[in-house]
């Protein structure tokens, strides 16, 4: 064996051996994610129904790995699922392809949220929110259709919603302030301005701007057709003194996204009137539930974790 063949020879021994010592690589978590006050988040096991759904976007997407539309419907199906993560993953996949697809940073962005990374969802979405400028609004279409089985939310509006949202949860009020402004301007339909007044409106109250907060509430009426965010029209009337907090407010509300969500804002509207007391009440009610991905429970533990702990 002539001297360059030994060494080779010597430094493959070496890799290998040092390869035998390594660490082996981390198992992946059992669980979805930590919340703001330190739970473990675990999802439960979904419907025999559902699954059945899921699978055939499983299957759709699988035997068209290059849809770009297959891709995301799989994607959102596997979060409904309640597998985040994954989720997170076949987002990441798909953005090595279309490293320039907004839906597909819009709906990453999304699930980082549900995972309480709250910077990079705002790295996506703002990054989704730059892709889209200048560019064609258009109706996103729904997983999991409301009773009319009309689409209420927009791609744009979507991106502006979720990033207002990431903002807020990090108590970056003047930065959730703005996105939840684009929100409103994407569209005029009645389901879009309820919830994004109803952030714009809480938003104002939490800096102290009374008058502007108020202003906001101008075109809101009981007699919109709100098709959908039924829970942030009764909010947006409560702010507007149509509709009393203790008549809305219901303490069994809690494990629906739409029950929190009122929740949420009724705890919030005594937060920034003065009530503490009622506000902890309120947000502790609803981390003692089960919905821990929905965007009221989020919000709640992230005001326990920055004002009540």
């Amino acid at each position: 064996m002539n001297k360059i063949c030994f060494i080779l020879l010597l430094t493959v021994l070496i890799a290998c051996k040092t390869e035998e010592f390594k660490d082996p690589p981390a198992p992946a978590p059992n669980y979805e994610g930590i919340s703001l006050l330190g739970d473990t988040l675990r999802s439960k096991a979904p419907s025999e129904a559902f699954m059945q759904r899921y699978e055939e976007k499983k299957k759709n997407y699988n035997e068209n790995p290059d849809d770009l539309d297959a891709l995301i419907w799989y994607g959102r199906f596997t979060a409904y699922k309640g597998d985040y993560r994954k989720a997170i993953e076949i987002y990441t996949d798909g953005l090595k392809k279309y490293p320039d697809e907004s839906r597909l940073l819009r709906h990453r962005g999304h699930r980082y949220i549900s995972i309480r990374e709250f910077d990079k969802a705002i790295a996506d979405l703002s990054a989704a929110a730059k892709l889209i400028e200048g560019k064609e609004n258009q109706t996103e279409p729904d997983g999991m259709p409301n009773a009319r089985n009309i689409p209420v939310s927009t791609m744009h509006g979507n991106i502006h919603y979720h990033l207002g949202l990431a903002y807020y949860l990090k108590q970056d009020m003047r930065n959730a302030l703005e996105a939840y402004k684009n929100c409103l301007e994407t569209s005029s339909n009645p389901d879009n301005v309820v919830s994004a007044t109803h952030w714009i409106y809480m938003i104002n109250r939490r800096m102290g701007r009374l008058e502007t907060a108020a202003q906001y509430l101008v075109n809101i009426d009981e007699d919109m057709d709100v098709i959908e965010n039924d829970a942030y029209h009764k909010a947006c009337l409560v702010y507007k003194g149509v509709l009393k907090p203790e008549v809305v407010y219901d303490p069994g509300s809690t494990d629906t996204p739409s029950g929190s969500a009122l929740k949420y804002a009724i705890g919030n509207w005594y937060y920034y009137n003065g009530d503490r007391k009622k506000a902890e009440q309120i947000f502790r009610e609803i981390v003692a539930g089960d919905d821990w991905a929905s965007f009221g429970y989020i919000a709640a533990e992230s005001d326990l974790a920055n004002y009540f702990n």
